[in-house]
């Protein structure tokens, strides 16, 4: 195929304008232009209005979790490409005969792509895990393996050992696709997470951030040989810039708890969340929880309750953001104020913790848990700590800018949803 009908898109966790320019990041020689990312601005959300080219109301994926009204249970990092509602933009290049293919992008399991690579270990009965990852076609994974010289390992992934090291072997796996002549897609979506663990762990402006930025320019440029040497153009941008967050932990699950709106059981001294009794409750997600309210008499209630807090910015209605669907919206959206951060956590002593709280489990929790980046004690669990948490994102601004630069797309681009249009346009005339 032609050049110009070959493009890597490259996503880049945490890749704000403002990192970019401290750090020198560039793309095949190009600077990087400022750009605004929808809100919220994390993971899903943003990796499905690129996909649709669509806000979140229009999408559905409102945040990283979502409450479940029917089962009356939470649900984070679900992988279903159908919890994304909209056309994706590669429609019509399909339909011509083109192929796509898409790693490592969050709710891709079941997308309509031609390749696709995804995290998919089997949790074993008795407990443990067999690391592995879902792929198509179906050997590709075992495939990829062989040609990186070592398996994809979880741990670097997420958790207190996550590091560069999980980016690295998603930016080799990639180089290595993109070289296999008979399954390399036409257009290839793929993510490095370099940056997402050091800045949240400790902030941006922490000596280990410098380090990430190093390890991402080294990634950046082994996927940019890479394209040039199999002639695809490249995209990068960033989804969300993450914030220094040193003014601490905001805890709207106390709050609710203690006006009677948030209702524990306790089993053998744990405190674990009562869905059936609650009247309403935070799905905390970085600077943002989703607060779910039963009863409509309720909602200003709590809204009041909640907008008093310390570290509270803005508490958004649902009426202000019509085409929720019903089926996972919350009735009101809570944002952090700068230099603040939502934590989920409804207890005040570790004692009372749910068992979970001390473990790596992104999808039990009700809440998005950054402290499992860290190690806590005793030896073997993470931190219970959110005052160690130096970064996060979820606002959106001038402060919260991301970025894109690329070798073949080109004009007005304001906007994430620009960014996705653009692309999709570029898709039309190949």
């Amino acid at each position: 195929m032609a050049r110009e009908n070959k493009l890597l898109v490259v996503q880049v966790a945490g890749l704000g304008y403002s990192f970019t320019q401290a750090h020198g990041i560039v793309c095949r020689g190009a600077a990087f232009h400022p750009m605004e990312t929808v809100f919220p601005a994390v993971t899903c959300p943003v990796q499905a209005s690129f996909r649709t080219a669509s806000e979140p109301v229009a999408h559905d994926v409102l945040a990283n979790g979502f409450y479940d009204h029917t089962r009356r249970q939470t649900a984070f990092w679900e992988q279903s490409s159908a919890l994304v509602h909209g056309a994706r933009i590669w429609e019509s290049f399909r339909s011509r005969g083109h192929t796509v293919g898409m790693l490592f992008w969050q709710q891709s399991l079941g997308e309509s792509v031609d390749v696709l690579l995804s995290p998919a270990p089997i949790h074993k009965h008795h407990g443990g895990m067999i690391e592995s990852c879902y792929s198509r076609p179906a050997g590709l994974y075992d495939r990829l393996c062989r040609a990186v010289g070592r398996p994809f390992r979880l741990a670097n992934y997420w958790g207190p050992c996550a590091s560069a090291r999980a980016s690295q072997w998603i930016a080799e796996a990639t180089a290595a696709l993109l070289r296999m002549p008979d399954v390399a897609p036409d257009v290839c979506l793929t993510y490095l997470p370099a940056l997402d663990y050091d800045l949240q762990r400790h902030g941006p402006e922490h000596p280990s951030a410098a380090r990430a930025a190093r390890e991402l320019k080294r990634q950046i440029a082994l996927l940019d040989q890479a394209a040039a040497d199999t002639g695809y153009d490249l995209l990068i941008f960033g989804d969300y810039a993450i914030s220094s967050c040193s003014r601490g932990p905001v805890f709207p699950n106390r709050v609710l708890r203690e006006a009677g709106f948030m209702v524990v059981r306790e089993v053998r001294g744990k405190h674990y969340p009562d869905f059936h009794a609650s009247r309403a409750f935070a799905l905390c997600d970085h600077e943002i929880a989703q607060v779910y309210v039963r009863d409509a008499k309720d909602v200003e209630a709590v809204r009041e309750r909640l907008a008093s807090m310390s570290g509270v910015r803005q508490v958004l209605v649902l009426e202000n953001r019509v085409g929720a669907s019903d089926a996972r919206a919350a009735q009101m959206t809570l944002v952090a104020d700068e230099g603040h951060w939502m934590a989920y956590p409804w207890w005040k002593h570790c004692a009372e913790a749910p068992d979970y709280a001390a473990h790596v489990d992104i999808h039990n929790k009700p809440g998005y848990d950054p402290c499992e980046l860290l190690w806590g004690w005793p030896p073997g669990t993470v931190s219970q700590n959110p005052r160690r948490i130096g970064g996060s994102h979820g606002r959106t601004g001038i402060g919260a800018r991301t970025c894109w630069a690329s070798t073949v797309i080109s004009g007005n681009i304001a906007t994430l949803i620009d960014l996705a249009g653009h692309v999709k346009e570029w898709m039309e005339r190949a």
